[in-house]
């Protein structure tokens, strides 16, 4: 045998190993009932927000201090809050981060209310003034004080619950902009004051200067014609018909309650779950009336509170956790351990309609949440993956698993974008002129097709018994030619980032019969290659989505199992950049066969949130190191 054989005869033995021990270790953190639920973990504005929403559940006496009978939890929050501070005295809205203007001010108000003060929050404060004070954060952190009197109405956003009386207009908006904005519309009519502790004040955040919505877009433009809008509809607030606006509000309420059955809140996710506890508050809902005790009770499930954690999660991930850790085990010859995995992934099928409906009304519902209970909005890209962890899982009842499975697969075709992509949660959620709206600068009004869902969904239809002449399919990889970018990676959405897209286009590529000699998968290839690191592993920062473009960060073992894929999925079998990422893998997996990851590579909304998945760090290696196994034929 040659001396490169030995090496790589070596190499292929020693994934093996690390291979069995990623296995044994993600099996062993399998709940009892068949699923994978890992932490999953943002920035300090969750628990900033916590802080502020219990300053409106419990309200300050006129006078004297404020006690509320959370304290103690307030009190975690703020030492959460705290161990996170930058050197500068600011919060970052990803690991590792540079210090952001939204997330301190967030800070600085939960701390102050806390009662935290010292060299800690003057800090945070100049760091605050030195980014622009608080007219440089984002609409919602002054929609938010605004409620409160903090700060003044009138340079806030207008949110006018009429927008459910224009017929389906609100469906043109993204499911989780949606489910944010209604109960938000909601509070905004009603423009509460609540009072804040004696003697609160913010005053000190706020720079020289003008508070007015920015307008560099010119007078002809879409941001122009919003600002003119909220103008009318500042006006329509004052002037309006009382009648209109109560039928809108009672619209808003129906359409908000209908949507927290089924559910583990209103689409799952932290900020519109608050906003419902709010919104239901001002609506004259009780603290004991059921769909209150039922909204407080699901946004508090949302609390990790063990051991020296405290943190909340945006939402829960047990069905993206479970598809993407059966997909790795099924390519890592475990699938005889998955029975009841499949059993339970099957109970999550969903068999209502949804919003997605309203451009797809003739569809059997079908598909997969990201959650443990969401039937309103179930997502592509969770179909897909459950279809991919499906494709190796085999349930109790082969007959009802099929049934299942060819319903998905009908439901992944029906959700085809015009342009041949997939988006997560809707068909053509692309009126781009909606972000030029006042309340849109949390970078997340619309969902437009993206190559890593669309890569994704491609392989889950190649696994689903879809064949490549499928018009679909066809579509798909001509929206995957058309979009890669001019170095020759793909943007990743919803993964960090560049290295993220690219990986799942050329799965999806590949499983849809592209040849790997075409110039774009070569160019992928050559990509992965140029920007390993020498450590032989690959890291991106948060701040490609910034840049716009691959910005290099530490290695990682979720990013380095997906840049190993990549260059797997585009026809590497055997070069050196291959080799050296799999060697990265075995040697910084951990004795108990897991891997330690400190950057976050999940995406929430680009520049605005980002997450950390806990499972990535071993799920992934195990994918990765399963595949290159079967590339040398090993069993």
């Amino acid at each position: 045998m040659s001396p490169r054989l030995q090496v790589e005869d070596a190499l292929l033995t020693a994934a093996s190993r690390a291979l069995g021990r990623a296995s044994d270790y993600l099996l062993s953190l399998r709940s009892a009932e068949g699923y994978w639920w890992g932490d999953l973990t943002a920035d300090t504005t969750l628990e900033s927000d916590f802080i502020l929403l219990e300053l409106w559940r419990h309200a300050p006496p006129k006078s004297g201090p404020w006690n509320p009978p959370s304290r103690a939890l307030i009190d975690k929050a703020a030492r959460s809050i705290l161990a996170r501070q930058n050197a500068d005295g600011g919060f970052s809205i990803y690991e590792k981060g540079p210090s952001e203007i939204s997330a301190s001010v967030k800070a600085y108000v939960a701390l102050k209310l806390a009662g935290v003060t010292g060299e800690q929050v003057t800090r945070l404060r100049e760091c605050i003034l030195a980014m622009g004070g608080i007219q440089a954060a984002n609409s919602y952190v002054k929609i938010n004080l605004s409620l409160f009197g903090l700060y003044p109405r009138e340079h806030t956003p207008s949110v006018p619950p009429e927008g459910l009386l224009l017929g389906k207009l609100i469906y043109e908006m993204s499911s989780w902009s949606r489910a944010i904005v209604i109960p938000l519309s909601i509070l905004h009519a009603a423009n509460p004051q609540r009072l804040v502790p004696e003697g609160f004040s913010i005053q000190e955040l706020f720079a020289p200067g003008s508070m007015a919505f920015p307008n560099d877009e010119g007078f002809w433009s879409w941001r122009n014609f919003f600002l003119k809008t909220d103008k009318l509809g500042k006006f329509w607030e004052r002037h309006g018909s009382r009648s209109v606006r109560t039928q809108a509000i009672r619209r808003a309420e129906q359409w908000m309650l209908e949507r927290t059955k089924h559910s583990d809140g209103l689409a799952a996710i932290y900020p519109s779950m608050m906003y419902v506890v709010m919104a239901l508050d001002v609506l004259g809902y009780p603290p004991d009336h059921p769909d209150m005790l039922e909204a407080t009770n699901q946004f508090m499930r949302l609390m990790v509170d063990r051991d020296s954690k405290f943190f909340f999660q945006p939402c829960f991930s047990p069905v993206w956790d479970t598809g993407i850790a059966a997909h790795a085990l099924g390519e890592a010859g475990a699938a005889a351990n998955l029975r009841q995995t499949a059993d339970w992934l099957l109970t999550k099928e969903v068999r209502r309609k949804g919003d997605w409906s309203s451009k797809r009304p003739d569809v059997e519902p079908s598909g997969w949440y990201f959650e443990f209970a969401n039937e309103f909005y179930p997502d592509i890209d969770d179909t897909a993956q459950v279809l991919l962890g499906l494709s190796f899982a085999k349930a109790t009842d082969a007959a009802a698993q099929k049934a299942c499975m060819d319903r998905a697969v009908a439901w992944l075709l029906a959700m085809q974008g015009s342009d041949g992509g997939w988006a997560a949660f809707d068909v053509d959620n692309n009126w781009d002129f909606l972000s030029a709206v006042p309340f849109a600068d949390h970078n997340a009004m619309l969902d437009p097709t993206c190559p890593d869902i669309t890569g994704r969904v491609l392989e889950a239809l190649a696994a689903g018994g879809v064949p490549n002449s499928h018009p679909a399919v066809k579509r798909g990889v001509e929206f995957l030619r058309k979009s890669v970018e001019k170095d020759g990676s793909w943007y990743g959405r919803w993964g960090v980032a560049y290295i993220y897209g690219t990986y799942l286009a050329l799965r999806g590529l590949r499983a849809s019969g592209e040849d790997d000699r075409e110039a774009h998968v070569l160019r992928a290839g050559e990509w992965l290659r140029a920007i390993q690191n020498a450590d032989g592993g690959w890291g991106e920062s948060c701040e490609s989505y910034k840049n716009n473009t691959y910005t290099p960060d530490h290695s990682t073992p979720s990013q380095t199992a997906w840049a190993v894929l990549g260059l797997i999925a585009g026809g590497d079998t055997t070069s050196s950049s291959l080799h050296k990422g799999i060697e990265y893998l075995v040697n910084t997996q951990r004795a108990d066969g897991g891997w330690d990851e400190d950057l976050s590579t999940g995406t929430g909304f680009p520049q605005v949130f980002y997450l950390q998945y806990h499972l990535y760090r071993n799920s992934f290696p195990v994918l990765a190191l399963a595949t290159y196994r079967k590339t040398k034929g090993a069993q």
